[in-house]
């Protein structure tokens, strides 16, 4: 069953070279890559962060698979940080795990996958939030989860759950599950759709103190504007990133 997880982390694997869909390697540092994931998974994921309709280039300046922040306006590209060797050896390592719970955790930290984003049609989306939430989706999926069943819920930094955590900063953790075990929740929805800020909003109770912090004031409000998924899940390590000690 966990071949089926590894499936989902492996399922973009084309997007870090900026192959097309079409033309896309079956195999990469030795494992099979850029296989279907099961259930619609994928598509559901893509459907949370862009549109489904024939896709145009939404940035006239930017069309290559490397993300764009949306904290900074600049490309997460770093000649120094990701050259193609150094690239390479990074996701051969990301890609290659063969235990799926080690994926799963690598992938949460994972920097090259950070900074590559779901589709060069909308650049400020991110691979890694992508892959994490295919991966989220799938798990609840094959135990027989209805999308309109799953829920957004807050968890403690550091509280890792085993595929369905898609987000753990020093602060907080996000996970997309039925069972919230008392914490903060929301419903995503009957359907998927780009329903971030939604969701944010409906949240039961919010992990940042927005009422006196001047910097969760900002993440929060912009938290609330953002309707993508992978966008808005990058945006939050981002700003975690960015914001002062």
């Amino acid at each position: 069953m966990n071949d089926e997880i590894l499936t989902a982390f492996r399922h973009d694997a084309h997007k870090f070279t900026g192959e097309s869909h079409n033309d896309a390697r079956q195999e990469f540092a030795g494992v099979p890559v850029n296989q279907t994931v099961p259930q619609g998974a994928d598509d559901d994921a893509a459907a949370l962060s862009r549109p489904q309709q024939k896709p145009e280039q939404t940035v006239q300046t930017h069309d290559n698979h490397y993300r764009l922040s949306l904290l900074t306006g600049e490309t997460a590209y770093n000649h120094g940080e990701f050259s193609r060797a150094t690239t390479e050896s990074e996701v051969s390592d990301l890609l290659r795990i063969e235990d799926a719970e080690t994926a799963h955790e690598r992938w949460l930290k994972s920097d090259v996958a950070a900074a590559v984003n779901e589709s060069v049609y909308h650049p400020y989306t991110s691979l890694k939030f992508h892959t994490l939430l295919v991966a989220a989706l799938l798990d609840n999926y094959r135990t027989d989860h209805e999308f309109g069943d799953l829920r957004l819920i807050v968890d403690n930094a550091g509280r890792v759950v085993p595929f369905r955590t898609v987000f753990d900063g020093d602060r907080f953790a996000l996970r997309i599950n039925v069972n919230t075990y008392g914490n903060p929740s929301a419903r995503l929805g009957s359907h998927p759709w780009r329903s971030w800020s939604s969701t944010w909003n409906r949240l039961t109770a919010h992990p940042l103190d927005a009422d006196s912090d001047k910097y969760d004031m900002t993440l929060d409000a912009n938290l609330r504007r953002i309707q993508s998924w992978s966008t808005a899940l990058q945006y939050i390590e981002d700003f975690a990133d960015w914001r002062p000690d």
